[in-house]
Parts: C-alpha cells; sequence; structure tokens
C-alpha cells in the first residue's frame, strides 16, 4: 500500500552503474513536463524580478542593499521554515505571526526588566515557542478541532498576550550585544569566506558520501559530472554573494566600516541544514511525508500520526520563536506590533511561493528560504520603486495566489501523467 505521494524509491541497478548526465537532465524535465515543478517558478521568479528591479532602480544590486535583502527577510524565512513543517501536514498556523511576537516579549521582558542573562532569556523564549506548539498541536490531534480554528483563536488571543506583558503597548529596548548582533553586526572578512569554504567542502562530502553509499547497495549513483556541477554552482553562487557582501558598504567607512556576509546567515543555514537533515535523512522525516501524503494510511502502518502532528505545531512555535528573536534584533526593540502586520502573510507565502504544497505531503525546508528571498526582494524592490503600502499588499497577494494556482495546476498535472 502507497503511503505518500512522493517519488518512489530508487531502482536496483546490477554493478551499481552509475547514470550520465545526460540521462539526469531528461528525467529533470521529464519531471516538469509531468508537473513535478519543485522550486523551479520560485528560481525562475527571483531572477526575473532582481533583473526587473535592477533595470529600474540600479541602486537594487548595490552592496548595501544587497546586505539589506539578507536582514530584512531573515525572520520571515526563519518562521516560514517551521510552516513549512505544518503545511507538509496539510494544516495551517495562523497564529505564527503572533506567537513570534509573545516570544520576542518574552526575551525581551527578561533581558531589559529582569535583566536576566541573554542565553537564559532565549531559552525562555524558545521555550515559550514550544510549550504554545505543544498547545495547539494536541488541540488539534486530540481534541480533533481544524487546525484553522485553533491558530485563528490563538492569532486573536496572542495579540491581547502581548499587550498585556507589554503594558497595553509599551517599547521595550533590547540593548544586549549577543542579541543585537545577529541583525545588526556581520563576520569578519576572512570568516566570510572561510564559511564559504566550509559550507562548499561539507557540500561536496555529502555528495560523495551519497554516491559511496548508493553505490555499496548497488543503487544507480549520479555521474561526477554531475556532482561538479552542483558544487561548481554553489561556489560560484556562493562566491558572488560573499564578494559583493565583503564590499564596503558604509557611507562613512573612515568612521564605521560596513563589510562581511550578516550573521544572522550563517543563523539560517544551520537552520536549513538542521531542517534538511531531518525531513530528508530520519526515519521522523519519512513519517512526516508519509502522514502528510495520507493519514489514514500511514496509521495502519503503525505510524503514530497524533505525535507526528504534534510535533509539527512544536517545530512551528518553536521556529516562531526563533523568528521573533531575530525581529527583535533587527528593531533593537520589541513592542505589541512585533509579529504582526504582514509578518503571517509574508511566512505563508514564502514556503508556498517556494514551493511547499498547501495540500500536504511536498515541501522542503528550502522551499522556506527560496521563498522567503522572493518576497524580500517583491517587498524591497517595490520600496525602491517608491509604491505605497497598498499597491505592496494587492501585489504580494498576487504572487501568492499565483503561487498557490501554479501548485494546484501542477498537482492536477502530475496526477493525470501518473508521476509521483
Amino acid at each position: 500500500m502507497a503511503i505518500v505521494d512522493s517519488p518512489a524509491p530508487p531502482e536496483t541497478v546490477p554493478g551499481s552503474a552509475s547514470r550520465t548526465l545526460g540521462q539526469h537532465v531528461n528525467d529533470y524535465f521529464g519531471r516538469v513536463k509531468g508537473g513535478d515543478l519543485g522550486s523551479l517558478p520560485a528560481v525562475l521568479g527571483l531572477i526575473v524580478l532582481c533583473i526587473w528591479f535592477t533595470i529600474q532602480r540600479p541602486v537594487f544590486f548595490s552592496a548595501i542593499n544587497f546586505a539589506n535583502l539578507f536582514t530584512q527577510g531573515a525572520n520571515v524565512i526563519v518562521i516560514a521554515m517551521g510552516l513549512v513543517f505544518v503545511l507538509l501536514l496539510g494544516e495551517i498556523d495562523l497564529s505564527a505571526g503572533f506567537a513570534s511576537g509573545v516570544c520576542a516579549a518574552v526575551l525581551a521582558v527578561l533581558l531589559t526588566n529582569q535583566h536576566v542573562p541573554w542565553y537564559l532569556s532565549v531559552l525562555a523564549s524558545v521555550g515559550t515557542g514550544l510549550a504554545i506548539g505543544l498547545t495547539l498541536g494536541t488541540l488539534v490531534a486530540k481534541i480533533r478541532i481544524p487546525s484553522f480554528v485553533v491558530t485563528l483563536a490563538a492569532f486573536l488571543a496572542f495579540q491581547g498576550v502581548a499587550l498585556l506583558m507589554l503594558k497595553n503597548g509599551a517599547n521595550i529596548s533590547v540593548t544586549d550585544p549577543v542579541i543585537r548582533a545577529i541583525e545588526n553586526k556581520n563576520l569578519p572578512i576572512w570568516l566570510s569566506w572561510t564559511l564559504l569554504a566550509v559550507v562548499v567542502l561539507g557540500y561536496l562530502v555529502v555528495q560523495l558520501l551519497r554516491i559511496r553509499s548508493r553505490a555499496a547497495r548497488g543503487l544507480a549513483t549520479d555521474p561526477l559530472a554531475l556532482v561538479a556541477t552542483r558544487v561548481g554552482g554553489l561556489a560560484l553562487l556562493g562566491g558572488l554573494a560573499v564578494y559583493f557582501l565583503n564590499l564596503e558598504r558604509s557611507l562613512n567607512p573612515l568612521r564605521t566600516s560596513l563589510r562581511g556576509v550578516p550573521v544572522v546567515v550563517p543563523l539560517i543555514l544551520v537552520l536549513l541544514l538542521v531542517w534538511t537533515f531531518v525531513l530528508g535523512r530520519t526515519a521522523y522525516g519519512r513519517h512526516m511525508y508519509a502522514v502528510g501524503g495520507n493519514q489514514e494510511a500511514a496509521r495502519r502502518a503503525g505510524i503514530n500520526v497524533d505525535t507526528i502532528r504534534i510535533s509539527a505545531f512544536v517545530i512551528c512555535s518553536g521556529m516562531a520563536a526563533i523568528g521573533g528573536i531575530v525581529a527583535a534584533s533587527r528593531a533593537n526593540s520589541v513592542d505589541s506590533n512585533t509579529g504582526g502586520s504582514n509578518v503571517l502573510l509574508y511566512a505563508v507565502g514564502a514556503a508556498v511561493i517556494g514551493g511547499t504544497s498547501l495540500f500536504g505531503g511536498k515541501g522542503r525546508v528550502l522551499d522556506a528560504v527560496l521563498g522567503g528571498a522572493v518576497v524580500a526582494v517583491i517587498d524591497n524592490g517595490m520600496g525602491l520603486l517608491g509604491y505605497t503600502a497598498g499597491q505592496k499588499f494587492v501585489i504580494t497577494g498576487i504572487v501568492l495566489l499565483a503561487a498557490a494556482s501554479v501548485d494546484a495546476l501542477s498537482r492536477r498535472r502530475a496526477a493525470a501523467t501518473g508521476v509521483r
């Protein structure tokens, strides 16, 4: 009995024959024609948007604005990473934005008002997020209340909780240097290049170990030309990014120098690596896709469906807490609007635009990063072009609707062609 609507296990090939680069390319285009678009729309959209905004306003691709894109979209990307887990189950969490605000308020109150050390304040903030997720997940999985209703109620309640914690809207400054450094400091130039080297070499090692593992089990392996293309592409794109981020961005470099990769970038990379490993290389990840693809079949296969569903909300709210910490770092303060406004819209939009399906069973944590980049580029570019807030909301909503439409149409196409 099939449990999930996902690619079938690779076929065993006698002698562990390696497939050619041409075969991989043909297979990829075959999947695209069959409706399995993956992150292709997000990548193409990102390229087109960058070219368009650069033509309209050349300052868009300046060193200072390039760095702004990373810091501007960081908290949305982090929250979107958590939302991916909930969306994989075909559920929704409308409270993620304000949950991040509540957790940021816990951080600020402890740091500034109670003078608690930053590491204990961070633990309390993340712990609050985990407790929120556990409560929401239990109500959804055990009490059987629809996630839309539960999280809509939490969406409303958390606004009140934040107001109460912040004494009806007071602004609490965050002055701790460690917390402020997350969004306001940069790595030294040498460390920026070292980070790139570690990422590229780590990716190469993972690819080679994968080939060795598959060959030992008699499975088809990726050709070295494909591995070289992947690693080379990562090195090229990463090298260009680090080069631009290492350029001087300060208007008065003699007084204050702004060079290097923002500190928030390695934080996002670590979260991306951890959750990608969890979803792609663990039994828990396989169970998550199984429950999202066919909940009843997963239950009959012996998977504890309720535990998986609860854990998804725990991860989502835990990541929302980290997103709230990032937002507090960027603003150097926390108020009742932290986590509100368009944060939830952008976070859900980031996950869906990146390729995570609203119907469950399909998605990756990388989708949140790609979609978050698209959202950040749209918001930043429209700001440079002088668009009003109303125009920004309308255009972002249209982009989200288009992404959801592509998802629905691609699933219909995949069902019609038999692509799994």
